[in-house]
């Protein structure tokens, strides 16, 4: 049995996104078409987990060259496999700052501190860490 192929309009539903981007990403070589059904793109059914993460990549601040990179890598690519440790240092802090943000706005959303702002727990989240001794 072979795959069914989907054609652009039901990759784009499918992920969220307008078949303008499947395209932008084909011309930079993020993702590949199968061929075509008469004027539309087709695409093999995992190309849904490919545009996945590069929606991912693209939410956590990636660039189309980096993630085009990164869907090239081998574990030889030395230089970005350090790339790659650095941009997951930077977003676990992201990760850190949003779930401060997230903490305090659950806190403010039940505070009864007039201003909200100026309530000492909800002015902790945003301290600096101490540095470790």
């Amino acid at each position: 049995m072979t795959d069914v192929l989907l054609d652009i309009a039901e990759v784009a539903d499918h992920v969220g996104l307008a078949p303008s981007a499947l395209r932008f990403y084909e011309k930079r070589g993020l993702i590949t078409s199968t061929g075509r059904n008469g004027l539309r793109r087709t695409y093999h059914p995992d190309i849904l987990s490919r545009l996945t993460l590069i929606t991912c990549a693209r939410g956590a601040g990636f660039t189309i060259a980096e993630i085009a990179r990164f869907l090239r890598a081998t574990p030889t690519d030395t230089e970005l496999r350090g790339r790659m440790a650095e941009k997951a240092r930077q977003l676990d802090e992201d990760i850190a700052r949003l779930i401060r943000m997230r903490d305090s706005l659950q806190h403010a959303a039940t505070c009864t501190h007039n201003p909200l702002v100026e309530c000492p727990d909800f002015k902790s989240t945003f301290e600096p860490a101490a540095e470790p001794v």
